[in-house]
């Protein structure tokens, strides 16, 4: 067996823990966060182009309950305003200046029970995540050894390693789940 394959299947994992991470940031929490608007499209220049927020402005906090955006050409500014209001984020952009000042309200106990469950979800599907890695990589483990090209005890060995690193993988997963709960339940 390649002594680089288990190190592969990491970064596979790692990837996978990356993309549950980056999703679990757009779930708004009370506290203002960039990952809030970053990837919203906005239709730019009279509707000929379609940008991301973070592609047009820096987005920045100003204490737990502000966005500001600043874009990089002051003449988007109206369209960044719109494009925030039509995204339906449940926040509001104002112009002040050359910059957009947002105000993040605080969340209602139901709200936060819903974007709790919705965390669960993108959780599960993280762990769903890797577990296809790891099913994928027993098939792989199972085909080599079915073709004698590792022995019985190789082919347990490699296996052990696949589920100890998903475990921890899944313990990493576990404690976003957490730090995301925890979040969320801030007032």
């Amino acid at each position: 067996m390649d002594p680089q394959y288990i190190p592969q299947l990491k970064i596979k994992m790692q990837k996978a823990l990356a993309v549950l991470q980056e999703d679990l940031g757009t779930i708004r929490t009370g506290r203002a966060t960039p990952a809030l608007i970053e990837n919203v499209v906005v239709s730019a220049y009279d509707g000929t182009t379609h940008l991301k927020i973070k592609e047009m402005a820096t987005i920045t906090t100003e204490g737990s309950r502000m966005l500001i955006v600043a874009p990089f050409d002051p003449t988007t500014i109206r369209d960044l305003e719109r494009g925030i209001g039509s995204a339906n984020l449940g926040f509001t952009a104002a112009v002040d200046g050359n910059i957009l000042r947002i105000s993040i309200p605080s969340l209602t106990a139901e709200r936060r029970q819903e974007f709790i469950k919705l965390a669960h979800a993108k959780v599960e599907g993280g762990r769903v995540m890797v577990r296809q890695i790891r099913h994928e990589a027993n098939n792989d483990v199972k085909r080599k050894s079915e073709a004698k090209e590792i022995g019985e005890d190789e082919k347990k060995q490699v296996e052990r390693q696949i589920q100890e690193l998903t475990d921890e993988m899944i313990a990493d997963i576990d404690a976003l789940r957490s730090k995301k709960e925890t979040e969320l339940s801030e007032i």
